[in-house]
């Protein structure tokens, strides 16, 4: 089942697609056989230079003691500087990411913001991993035991810990995920992962059958049951579904089924609106949109072996091609640099290198940088909403069998 929808037109969110699509002929200088051409690498490259350049100049905008979040803040880029000193080698870049990530650390001052984009567990799990990855292994087990001590609030019922990505349950559960996945052996032990994943799933059902949803897991953020990655049932179910080796079969066909369910919610267009009830099909954005469905159901089409779920992401993908050079900006969360994932990843669980040209054209609008924007976000520097988010999406195109969304994919 499809719902109809009111769709918003480019005259006042997005470009329209002004690039051809793929065919061989116009893709020799982008593409070599499934390769990034050297090439375009070279222009990545530069692009990438510049643009760190342009993060340098405006230092004293973005060094600021007022926000130490990932996902706005110095913590962000601090994981811009960690992610390029390790692609680069680059010990400029890890010293730099060092000092950001102290001082994010010291800097918060609620526990209960656990969430890894927007809370203290983001800054502390980063730390514990780069710190790993420096050989200082005091001070990475000082933040391991830290992250570890957060989930006194994550599994407390009485402190009202909501369980969507960006403040709640399902961005502590990534911020354990991404520990596990970069520190050998991984340090947080199962049984939390597994509480915690039981959590939201247990959290999801109840609401569900208290509210009779339309999905067998369903959660409700101020007021809204939203769908989309930030906030959504999407976010939620991508961040379980990274957790699978920490789920029974019985919570995993859970999870299948609330996927399942959440495809009835899909518009006629392929996209998917920002909340149960909602009819406008405006946003396409990693927030709230097609991109992070089409993350979503790309990957739960190759752990489940099923073409439905393929076929959506697939549509998912059409829609970010026609509609997902947004107006709005660059950045991650809601721009034409976090858009660009869904070709990232639906080229690396397809192999269709149509998906890598598609997102190498969505990197080379990025590179004009600044050209087609029609507002200011509040923090024009930082990784989700600006400008370092836009220049980890260029890194991350130079390599995009190793491209991860930061702070989504652990």
């Amino acid at each position: 089942m499809t719902t109809t929808s009111s769709a918003t037109s480019s005259d006042n969110r997005y470009y329209k697609n002004p690039f051809n699509d793929f065919n061989q002929g116009n893709s020799r200088d982008i593409l070599d056989g499934n390769q990034v051409h050297r090439i375009f690498r070279d222009r990545l490259n530069n692009s990438i230079k510049d643009l760190l350049q342009r993060l340098d100049k405006n230092k004293k905008y973005w060094d600021v003691n007022d926000e130490y979040s990932i996902y706005t803040g110095v913590a962000g880029i601090a994981f811009l500087f960690y992610q390029h000193g390790k692609q680069f080698n680059d010990h400029i870049s890890n010293k730099r990411a060092a000092e950001l990530i102290e001082r994010s650390i010291k800097g918060f001052h609620s526990k209960h913001r656990v969430a890894f984009l927007t809370g203290t567990a983001g800054p502390v799990a980063l730390g514990a991993v780069f710190n790993h990855t420096q050989a200082k292994q005091e001070d990475a087990t000082s933040m391991i035991k830290m992250l570890r001590h957060f989930s006194k609030y994550v599994l407390n019922d009485m402190d009202k810990v909501p369980n969507e990505l960006l403040y709640g349950r399902a961005g502590y559960l990534f911020g354990l995920l991404f520990v596990n996945s970069t520190i050998s052996p991984p340090p947080i032990d199962a049984e939390l992962i597994k509480q915690v994943a039981a959590k939201i799933i247990n959290s999801g059902r109840v609401y569900s059958e208290k509210n009779k949803s339309k999905s067998i897991l369903m959660y409700e953020w101020h007021d809204k049951e939203y769908l989309g990655g930030a906030h959504g049932l999407s976010g939620i179910l991508y961040v379980l579904l990274q957790a699978r080796e920490y789920l029974n079969q019985d919570q995993l066909k859970v999870v299948e089924s609330a996927i399942e369910d959440l495809g009835q919610f899909k518009f006629s267009s392929g996209n998917f609106p920002s909340s149960v009830g909602n009819k406008a099909d405006k946003l396409v954005h990693w927030c709230h949109g097609a991109p992070s469905f089409a993350m979503l159901f790309s990957l739960a089409s190759e752990i489940f072996k099923r073409e439905d779920f393929y076929e959506i992401a697939v549509e998912c993908g059409e829609v970010v091609w026609s509609r997902g050079l947004l107006k709005k900006g660059y950045g991650l969360c809601h721009g034409v640099a976090g858009n660009g994932y869904t070709f990232l990843y639906l080229y690396k669980q397809t192999k269709d290198i149509k998906y890598l040209y598609r997102a190498c054209k969505f990197a080379e609008w990025c590179m004009d940088y600044g050209t087609h924007q029609s507002r200011t976000p509040d923090r024009p520097f930082s990784l989700f909403e600006g400008l370092a988010g836009t220049i980890y999406f260029l890194m991350d195109c130079q390599n995009p069998a190793e491209a991860k969304f930061p702070g989504y994919t652990g």
